[in-house]
């Protein structure tokens, strides 16, 4: 075998590889040897038909399908021999494949880049400092009165706060448009559930009341044929009714299933929880901040086989998320998630650079400490560490979960950190947020 490399990319080699004839003549004859034990032939017993007679009747396609299986064969070999790290499947194209010649054929294949890191300490990070506080547990608590709330009709106007039935049509010009009718519908006003105007022009109408009222769409409306458009709509209001919040009491405390029903226990409940929720933004925040860091200083030609694979992990979760289980995910173009698949792509080539030049292994106690604490999230905690230490596949999602938090700490190590303050419920908004309420404040 004689195999030269050519580079025509950071990302992309072609390789020449030359079979000798004798090593492709040994495998045919041993495949028509396979096959005169195996084949019918009328007039022959099966396992006697002479090679000749299997030469000439299926020769050409044992010759082609011998062909094939030894430019895979022989591929594998050559970027072993050359050290080549395929980063997705080649593109074989067969160049001589006549009888009694050398086999000669040409494959293109991705490989993956040569990573070269940025110092990490231009890296410049905010960690975000907060704790959660008794009126911050307060507020969750009234949270929770809302969510269990009943309501009540009422004879009086509708204010903010009360839920009120209606039915409605939505007209452009004198055309009602599709989606934009429905009858029944309980609406909260001042929920923002609806379009800018909706909710504020039915604030003062009572039960039986009927009003027309006119909205402008938003420009980033979901419905294309709606963007920006000036709508009226026809209101009736059925029902008012006032919300009536439980009594904060041992009575209210039972349905949450604790141990012990007391406010008190309630109050403890609640607090852990938050605490939990509060730790996992943190952490996710900073995270997310110092990837954005490592990737922003870096620059990696990434190959368009990690892209792809990243397009279908994409497609599957928004498969998943939209349309259930029977959604076909190859329906959704790739379009949709080509930037998005390209970022995490390059992120875990760096990420792997980071773990390779450190040398970095996953900490099993720290496995053992993120299995505990995800689990206490559960009623039956132990039952959920014992559940991802006995299934290897759920087990290497939570180890690489680890990894990626040990690169978290040997990125910091280097990084420009500053510590920010912020209340429980910015610091547990999405970064955008969190950013935009601390400008406003």
């Amino acid at each position: 075998m004689q195999v030269s490399v050519e580079t025509t990319s950071p990302i992309e080699r072609v390789l020449t590889i030359t079979v000798p004839a004798a090593r492709v003549d040994e495998k045919v004859n041993a495949e028509v040897v396979k096959t005169a034990k195996k084949a019918q032939i009328d007039g022959f017993r099966k396992g006697k038909v002479p090679v000749s007679v299997i030469k000439k009747r299926y020769g050409q396609g044992i010759r082609l399908d011998a062909v094939e299986q030894i430019m895979r064969d022989v591929y594998v070999e050559a970027i072993q021999q050359e050290s080549i790290q395929p980063a997705g499947m080649p593109s074989i194209e067969p160049k001589s494949i006549a009888e009694g010649a050398d086999l000669e054929f040409v494959v293109k294949v991705e490989v993956y880049p040569e990573v070269v890191l940025a110092d990490n300490a231009t890296i410049a990070v905010e960690r975000v400092l907060s704790e959660v506080t008794d009126a911050d547990v307060d507020t969750m608590l009234e949270t929770l009165r809302k969510q269990n709330a009943d309501w009540s009709a009422v004879e009086r106007e509708a204010i903010d706060g009360d839920q009120v039935t209606i039915d409605f049509v939505g007209y452009l010009g004198e055309e009602a448009f599709e989606g934009g009718a429905a009858e029944g519908h309980k609406l909260v006003l001042g929920s923002n559930t609806m379009i800018p105007g909706f909710e504020t022009g039915i604030v003062g109408a009572k039960a039986g009341e009927e009003r027309t009222i006119t909205v402008t769409f938003p420009e980033d409306y979901q419905a294309e044929n709606l963007k920006g458009k000036e709508a009226t709509f026809k209101i009736t209001v059925s029902e008012v009714a006032e919300q009536i919040l439980p009594e904060l009491n041992d009575a209210f405390v039972e349905k949450f299933g604790l141990e012990e029903a007391t406010i008190d226990a309630l109050r403890a409940e609640v607090r852990k929880n938050m605490d939990r929720e509060l730790n996992q933004a943190v952490k996710s925040k900073l995270k997310n901040a110092l990837f954005e860091g490592l990737s922003s200083i870096n620059e990696v030609e990434v190959p368009s086989a990690l892209i792809d694979q990243e397009v279908d992990a994409l497609r599957k979760q928004a498969a998943q998320q939209f349309g259930g289980e029977g959604f076909d995910a190859s329906q959704l173009p790739a379009e949709l998630f080509q930037e998005e698949a390209k970022k995490r792509a390059k992120l875990g080539l760096l990420i792997s650079e980071v773990i390779k030049q450190n040398d970095m292994k996953v900490d099993d106690d720290r496995v053992r400490t993120f299995l505990e604490d995800m689990a206490q999230a559960y009623q039956e905690p132990q039952q959920v560490v014992d559940f991802y230490l006995k299934n290897k596949e759920q087990l290497a999602q939570v180890q690489s979960a680890v990894l990626e938090e040990q690169v978290v700490d040997k990125l910091l190590e280097s990084a420009q950190v500053t510590e920010v303050t912020l209340g429980y419920e910015d610091a547990i908004k999405p970064n955008a947020q969190a950013e935009e309420a601390g400008e406003e404040a």
